[in-house]
């Protein structure tokens, strides 16, 4: 049991107070022998009981607690690596149910093949199971789902039943091995805004590029709760600003990845789901819906646009310029 990869626990969290401290508990009750727990806490201010909780549980060495005063999804992912020690990092979000056996699965895929770099989970995820009546069942992601231009649309990491190779993984369930980082020397990028989408994916398609397979794992499998409020959600998925991210965050996952062709079928499919509502995305028809999305969508090229001229000069890792520990 000894010999068992040692697993960095990273737990990025942000304004959660209860589902925080559960997905603490249920990872401190797992099976596999040999793990770390760090807790990225970026949240201004806590209930007096939780931050009780994790005062007691860094006093007693159960788990690594350290404090930030900026906020940044990818900015923690890379601050918690920096303090990591384990061979394999995994990454889970802070509202997420795990049974007991869950570290032991993700490690397996490590231990039996050396071809696999990361390891993408099953997420339970309440909404999306929800939309889909919970029964929905995919044996194998179809070819599209591997495609980077049009995948977003056909990856599934929710119904998928069967193991199998995939794109990238869900950022509340991923482990990469340790050399991702280290040997390799990739990092999350920090100029994903907002609420973060596609950081994730923008870094499996660099892990891809190291020779490493991503595998999909469906025993690796863990309850999304979704919370609504804190999280990376630090603004509403509501507000200008999520909308102005979102587009820039899709954008600048293009412009840095993809051919000119591949980035091409990913703008067209983002504009006819997200600004005209197509399906999946089953958004309203309304003229002046479809007129403001296609404003943020075009202001949000621009904005990415903007981001990669000045990656001339500035690659955009200020959260980890900030960390003395560099």
């Amino acid at each position: 049991m000894n010999n068992l990869p040692l697993i960095s626990v990273i737990i990025p969290t942000y304004g959660r107070e209860e589902t925080l401290q559960d997905s603490i508990v249920d990872v401190l009750n797992q099976d596999y022998p040999n793990f770390e727990v760090l807790v990225v806490d970026q949240s201004p201010k806590h209930q007096p009981e939780i931050q009780a909780y994790l005062e007691e549980q860094a006093a007693a060495n159960k788990i690594k607690l350290f404090r930030l005063d900026w906020a940044s999804l990818p900015g923690a992912r890379n601050y918690g690596v920096r303090r990591s020690a384990g061979e394999i990092i995994l990454f889970i979000d802070d509202d997420v149910k795990l049974t007991p056996g869950f570290l032991a699965a993700h490690a397996k895929n490590y231990v039996q093949n050396p071809d696999v770099g990361a390891v993408a989970g099953r997420v339970f995820d309440r909404m999306k199971l929800g939309d889909s009546g919970g029964e929905l069942e995919i044996e194998y992601l179809p070819p599209q789902a591997m495609d980077p231009g049009i995948a977003w649309y056909h990856i599934d990491l929710v119904h998928t039943t069967k193991p199998q190779q995939v794109l990238t993984t869900r950022g509340c369930n991923m482990s990469f091995r340790r050399e991702i980082f280290f040997k390799h020397g990739l990092k999350f990028d920090e100029r994903f805004r907002g609420s973060a989408v596609r950081e994730e994916s923008d870094f499996c398609l660099r892990v891809r590029q190291t020779g490493y397979k991503i595998w999909y794992d469906p025993e690796a499998h863990l309850v999304h709760l979704g919370e609504e409020t804190g999280g990376c959600h630090d603004i509403s998925m509501r507000s200008l600003k999520y909308q102005l991210t979102f587009y820039h965050n899709h954008f600048l996952l293009g412009l840095k990845n993809l051919t000119a062709t591949q980035a091409l079928r990913l703008y067209a499919r983002l504009f006819d789901c997200h600004v005209l509502g197509h399906p999946p995305c089953h958004k309203s028809g309304s003229p002046i819906k479809i007129v403001t999305r296609a404003f943020f969508y075009t202001l949000g090229f621009l904005k990415a646009l903007g981001t990669v001229i000045q990656s001339i000069w500035n690659d955009g890792q200020i959260y980890s310029r900030l960390d003395q520990q560099v």
